[in-house]
């Protein structure tokens, strides 16, 4: 494996820094971006990355941010108020990872324990954790960076207002239970990934970069999970997925099914989307699109025999669990 996102960093990003790429209008932009950061070659990278990762996680480095060297003159495109208050917001959604990891590990252990570690560590008979799970050592800086970008920018110091992350809600059908909250973690890592590649295409400069390193590693955890979703539940079809996404009274009333479309108002809400200009709204809902795209291309090829070459035999009693979805 050559690890091509983790040398990410020393591969493309120069891509983003051309004459080419600093006069193209935002469209362009965004779709040279996905091109280097989404390649199929990237993505097949990250998720044949995950069972190392199980036997010995070790977080990725970021590269060294010039700090000193931001400033608001390197946003583009954007108001830069509106993008003060999208960074407010991703601080709000980014400062409860140990909530988000703690939740999605209690789902996962029963089922999955290798990837209950990954995510949420390891807990005692206490219930104290005793081990982080790689997933939180990677995302826990997100929210200080982000916090130490905004002072940047403003030359303010913000306090932090995180919502408080849903808890373990558990059922009688443990692998129902799982599919349904793994299908919204994907879908907010998703989210994240859209909207970090879509300030990046707003940036320049060593504000560009900083960007870059969330967005890396966003597509990391969000390849991974997506991947080991198709692994765990390979005969999910796309209306299963969808109704499940949209339809909080499809399967009988469960209170995990409308997460999805309370999580999207309030990313809305705190990304302060009704003080967005048209044409942001359009680019990002454009993002959103083609980036779903890129990662359709690449789901289809992902096979059962693929899959388990990757990350093992698949549990054959997981089969009669997806005639039940």
């Amino acid at each position: 494996m050559t690890h091509l996102l983790l040398l990410y960093p020393l591969t493309y990003p120069q891509d983003s820094h051309t004459p080419a790429f600093e006069t193209a209008p935002i469209p362009r932009r965004l779709t040279l971006l996905i091109e280097s950061y989404l390649s199929v070659d990237i993505l097949n990278d990250r998720l044949q990355d995950l069972s190392q990762q199980f036997q010995h996680p070790q977080p990725r480095p970021w590269q060294p941010i010039d700090w000193d060297s931001i400033n608001p003159s390197q946003i583009r495109g954007i108001d830069p108020l509106i993008f003060l208050a999208i960074l407010a917001g991703s601080i709000d959604t980014e400062t409860p990872i140990r909530g988000y990891t703690q939740t999605s590990r209690q789902y996962l252990e029963p089922l999955y324990p290798q990837m209950a570690r990954f995510v949420g560590g390891i807990v005692n008979d206490q219930g104290d954790l005793v081990e982080l799970g790689l997933w939180e050592k990677e995302e826990r800086q997100h929210s200080p960076a982000l916090q130490r970008l905004y002072t940047q920018l403003s030359g303010l110091k913000l306090m932090p207002m995180p919502h408080d992350p849903r808890p373990y809600e558990p059922t009688n059908s443990p692998h129902r239970d799982l599919f349904e909250h793994g299908l919204h973690r994907v879908a907010t890592e998703y989210g994240a990934t859209c909207l970090y590649l879509w300030l990046m295409a707003h940036s320049t400069g060593a504000l560009h970069t900083f960007l870059a390193e969330l967005l890396i590693d966003e597509i990391n955890h969000m390849t991974k999970f997506w991947g080991f979703g198709r692994w765990a539940y390979p005969q999910t079809s796309l209306l299963t997925l969808l109704r499940t996404l949209v339809d909080p009274s499809w399967g009988g009333a469960n209170r995990q099914r409308s997460r999805f479309s309370h999580t999207l108002k309030r990313m809305m809400q705190v990304l302060h989307w009704e003080a967005w200009s048209i044409p942001n709204k359009l680019t990002l809902l454009w993002t959103f699109a083609q980036v779903l795209w890129q990662l359709w291309r690449w789901s289809r090829a992902l096979k059962p025999e693929k899959l388990n070459c990757w990350l093992g035999p698949h549990p054959e009693y997981q089969g009669a669990v997806q005639l039940s979805l």
